[in-house]
């Protein structure tokens, strides 16, 4: 179970931080989603760490699953939810962060995205995932990589007590008895990118500076589509997995 300072601070979260810029980060985040998930159809989809709901905004936009739930820890994430006013959500609840109260097999697809590297007791939270759902999604970002160590604090501040690569997340979920379907490494695209820098970190922004960004971006997405996967990897900033359980039984010695 979360601690209340824990809590606590996911409630200031959302009351302190920028709604652009959320809702910026989730149409990226839903793309990539609806991406990996194109092979299923899922009815009851469950998000567990919902945040603000801006996912579910965009999920529910493009009608993917015609009923959505969600969970989330923080009080004031559960209010934002439910004052979107989304035609396809049908319940929200708040929950400890582990627990998830709902019944074996009760959902065609749960979504985890940015949440496991956060996440204390990653294991315990992933066997409460499989329990509840058929189909797994999780995204999570590519912080470990080159010179991560100069940018320790910056993760800690954001509350990211875990970090992946692409390898690191299949093992894990791998080693937890679910089979990988589908999956996408995705880099942060441009719109973001300006924002943050332009608006968040208050650049100022010029000519050459918006072509810089574009041009980057542009550079590593070719290198990427003609080098292959390894490279990607490289460049990604996002790396999101569609799984289901496997039909190979796991032992745990």
């Amino acid at each position: 179970m979360l601690s209340d300072e824990v809590k606590s601070a996911y409630d200031n979260f959302y009351t302190q931080t920028d709604t652009t810029w959320r809702m910026l980060g989730a149409e990226a985040k839903a793309k990539n989603i609806m991406d990996v998930c194109k092979s299923i159809q899922p009815v009851k989809v469950l998000e567990v760490g919902a945040g603000d709901g801006s996912i579910l905004h965009f999920l529910n936009e493009q009608n993917f699953g015609k009923e959505l739930y969600a969970l989330e820890i923080a009080d004031t994430g559960v209010s934002l939810i439910q004052n979107r006013g989304l035609s396809r959500l049908k319940e929200v609840k708040s929950f400890d962060g582990y627990q998830i109260p709902y019944g074996d097999n009760e959902f065609d697809l749960v979504i985890l995205a940015h949440v496991l590297e956060h996440v204390e007791h990653e294991r315990i939270l992933i066997r409460e995932l499989k329990r509840v759902a058929k189909h797994i999604v999780v995204e999570v970002p590519l912080d470990y990589r080159f010179g991560v160590d100069k940018r320790m604090k910056h993760f800690l501040d954001y509350g990211h007590i875990n970090m992946y690569t692409p390898t690191a997340l299949r093992f894990l979920l791998q080693s937890e008895g679910l089979e990988i379907i589908d999956d996408k490494v995705s880099m942060t695209p441009t719109a973001t990118i300006k924002f943050n820098q332009f608006i968040n970190n208050k650049t100022p922004k010029t000519f050459s500076k918006v072509l810089r960004i574009e041009l980057e971006y542009r550079i590593k997405k070719l290198a990427g589509n003609l080098l292959g996967t390894k490279k990607q990897e490289q460049y990604g900033n996002a790396y999101t997995v569609l799984t289901k359980k496997s039909s190979q039984t796991l032992q745990i010695f």
